[in-house]
């Protein structure tokens, strides 16, 4: 009777569970995130850190790489590194795989090296994906605002000497401010 009870609690858990939700207010319009705290607890809880203490706000996606990725959440609008907290453990082995529209953290070589910095996939890159070594951890999905990542998308790249790289939006792609919207 007690496992009957238990089996039911858990599944019962599982239904009413409700993933944090996150909106950008970006220089390109609003994006809406789902974010999965069960696949990707830790990088979840991580993300949702820098939403909470504002750090996110007045940020940059910093590149793009037209069907690939938008990255961001790194530098502020002088391109200065923004300050981190520590690296979150990888969790790119947990199911998700890096589809167009999801969002996931962006890393070094070290696949435990993920901060503050997030991409969101503009198109399938399975090859970012847990395989032969770690990949990079997959955490949600854009759930509203497929239109203003087009938009990001089709903004022009170039060099940018203060970063030392290409493939960053000529006119600055502001991530006005990110915020929580489920009140977790």
């Amino acid at each position: 009777m007690a496992r009957l009870f238990l089996l039911l609690a858990a599944l019962l858990s599982a239904a009413t569970h409700a993933s944090p939700r996150v909106e950008l207010i970006t220089s390109h319009g609003t994006l809406q995130l789902e974010l999965d705290d069960q696949a990707a607890p830790a990088t979840v809880a991580n993300f949702l850190r820098y939403v909470e203490d504002g750090s996110y706000d007045g940020s940059l996606f910093h590149r793009l790489i037209p069907g690939f990725v938008v990255q961001g959440g790194g530098y502020g609008a002088d391109y200065a590194p923004l300050p981190t907290y520590d690296p979150v453990q990888n969790e790119s082995a947990n199911g998700l795989s890096n589809l167009a529209g999801t969002l996931a953290m962006a890393r070094t070589q070290d696949p435990d090296s993920a901060t503050r910095q997030f991409y969101i996939n503009l198109a399938d890159n399975r090859s970012l994906d847990a395989g032969a070594g770690p990949g990079y951890t997959v955490f949600g999905r854009v759930v509203e605002g497929e239109e203003v990542l087009a938009r990001m998308a089709a903004e022009p790249t170039g060099i940018n000497v203060q970063l030392r790289a290409r493939d960053v939006p000529r006119q600055p792609m502001v991530l006005q401010q990110a915020r929580r919207l489920d009140g977790d």
